[in-house]
């Protein structure tokens, strides 16, 4: 094995399609946590660690250290776990540094008076460029907006880690309908990926399976998704590659868990404050979204 291999892990979370990735160096064990998720039962507004304890429990069965949370987006899908491993780790918790615009649009939709848009409530705001290690392993974050305005991807030795940037070749690519997101500006992002070299190992947010599969898949390679993503491969134009996503983003629904998720993303994962009960209330604002 390299010593720029580090070993990947990615748990699949079958009620949101997310998949959380363990990814280790060999050489000394140090690891990171990337896009955890927090269990949620929206029918009785219940959270659970079902889904954070299987990763944690892998991390004491092979001795690892855990050194960072890392999340490529506020995600509007699921609930992140981040703020809870955080709690029982003291693993710090990185993001890209345009978090801010995030936390700025939604603190204002719900009305979140304890959201401040400077992004403290994360430990690390990577700006694009940014360069730290894992152990012995290189990592580079990479800005790749278009999705959201704060995606980012995370290139860890020779595998980049692309959040809802790219999925697997046979079904494409993010949408781009979210406020902040733009169609346009996420070609430029993948084009920035696809620059990678074609060997790079890619590792994808999500798997919703495409007609003709039956099989979750969560890893490629650059080279595949350049040739054969079905929304940007074999050197499809800019403006081909506009159409084709306005279009399809425009019969998409909005995801089910959008409202719950971002109350609790643009907080790292915490929870609302507490009612003067001592209780915790998520808001659903009518007719705003």
């Amino acid at each position: 094995m390299s010593i720029n291999t580090p070993i990947v892990e990615g748990f699949f979370d079958a009620a949101t399609n997310t998949i959380t990735y363990l990814v280790a160096d060999p050489a000394t064990g140090a690891a990171a946590v990337i896009d955890p998720v927090l269990d949620f039962d929206a029918a009785s507004g219940r959270t659970s660690t079902a889904s954070l304890e299987q990763v944690l429990a892998r991390i004491a069965e092979r001795g690892l250290t855990l050194e960072r949370v890392l999340e490529t987006h506020a995600h509007a899908d699921h609930l992140t776990g981040a703020d809870e491993i955080r709690k029982r780790t003291g693993a710090p918790i990185g993001i890209g540094s345009r978090i801010t615009e995030v936390q700025k649009v939604f603190g204002v939709l719900f009305e979140a008076h304890d959201v401040t848009a400077d992004g403290v409530v994360f430990d690390s705001l990577y700006a694009d460029g940014a360069r730290f290690s894992l152990g012995a392993l290189p990592v580079e974050v990479m800005h790749t907006p278009g999705h959201t305005p704060a995606c980012v991807s995370y290139v860890i030795g020779d595998a980049a880690f692309v959040g809802d940037t790219l999925f697997m070749p046979d079904y494409g690519s993010a949408r781009c309908d979210f406020p902040g997101g733009d169609a346009r500006t996420l070609y430029r992002s993948i084009q920035r990926l696809f620059a990678l070299p074609p060997e790079t190992r890619v590792f994808v947010g999500h798997d919703y399976l495409p007609e003709g599969r039956a099989d979750y898949r969560w890893e490629t390679t650059m080279g595949a998704e350049r040739a054969d993503n079905i929304h940007l491969g074999g050197g499809r134009t800019e403006d081909e590659f506009v159409t084709l996503r306005e279009a399809r983003d425009a019969t998409l629904k909005v995801p089910a868990l959008i409202l719950p998720s971002l109350q609790i993303n643009i907080r790292a994962g915490a929870l609302p404050p507490p009612e003067a009960s001592g209780k915790r209330f998520l808001k659903l604002p009518l007719n705003a979204i």
